[in-house]
């Protein structure tokens, strides 16, 4: 979105803009205020010839100060209207390559032949999560991911063992990446205005983790069923998994609920049941 055509934070009771409709089953929410998007675009801090993908670019708040600095990027939008409104925009047309797809389909590998990719964007909070879990299994091949989310993920995603956001996605996230929290966004930023708060988080994907495991699946699977009923004791949740004995065997308690376990702990717990699998799969 260009200069002139943003800083409208008053205009929040439309949902059109631009002449465009807010999709409600893409859960769009349209970024429109300058101060934020400068703040935004500064912290992923874009340069001339890196490997920068866009997810859901919408209106190209971000997509055009993004390419302004770094000259070229891809990025990928599901809504169709959105897809021909960038492929013939008069000054961003040139420097994007736009490709129509959702992306919890994509493989992100593709994009990382030659240097990694640098992937940012202002999620649909209804596919955060399962969008960047799916964009853990590329973490190989990504440089760092910049994400608008809801302030409650962000939380979560930063969360230590002992909160209440801390949980799955703490666990799944920290095993893989680096997290920060870098801008913090208002309802008034956005047309139609949300009812939640927004942040912005940096994930850097570890070259080596401080947190190694054999399998990230079974790591994932692990914690959706011990976070299942926070409520209950580690013991309780992961009785169909793992004797309490081994749990003690492992440095665990038993009696400890789901949330006061550490990163390092999941990850123990789950290379014990990868090796079980191992084993048996060898009998």
């Amino acid at each position: 979105m260009s200069k002139n055509q943003g800083g409208n934070k008053h205009q929040g009771g439309s949902k059109t803009h631009l002449g465009h409709r807010a999709r409600k089953r893409f859960g769009q929410n349209f970024l429109n205020d300058d101060y934020v998007i400068e703040q935004i675009v500064d912290a992923i801090n874009p340069q001339p010839g890196e490997n920068l993908i866009e997810i859901g670019p919408g209106l190209a708040a971000l997509t055009e100060p993004t390419a302004d600095r770094s000259g070229h990027l891809k990025v990928i939008e599901i809504d169709r209207d959105l897809v021909e409104r960038l492929q013939h925009h008069p000054f961003l047309g040139p420097k994007l390559e736009v490709i129509q797809a959702d992306a919890l389909s994509i493989d992100f590998s593709q994009f990382a032949e030659k240097n990694p990719a640098r992937v940012f964007g202002n999620l649909p909070y209804n596919i955060s999560t399962p969008l960047i879990f799916h964009l853990l299994k590329f973490a190989d091949h990504l440089q760092d991911m910049h994400f608008m989310l809801q302030k409650e993920v962000v939380d979560r995603l930063a969360a230590e063992p002992g909160s209440k956001s801390y949980g799955r996605i703490s666990v799944g996230v920290q095993q893989a990446c680096k997290v920060t929290p870098v801008v913090a966004v208002p309802p008034s930023a956005f047309t139609p205005p949300p009812k939640v708060e927004s942040s912005v988080v940096r994930l850097e994907p570890y070259r080596d983790s401080p947190h190694p495991v054999k399998d990230k699946a079974q790591l994932h699977s692990l914690c959706l069923t011990a976070f299942n009923q926070r409520r209950k004791t580690i013991r309780n949740n992961l009785k169909q998994l793992v004797p309490a004995e081994q749990l003690e065997a492992l440095g665990i308690n038993p009696g400890a609920r789901p949330e006061t376990l550490s990163v390092d702990d999941y990850c123990r717990i789950s290379d014990w049941l990868t090796e079980q699998a191992e084993q048996n799969d060898s009998q």
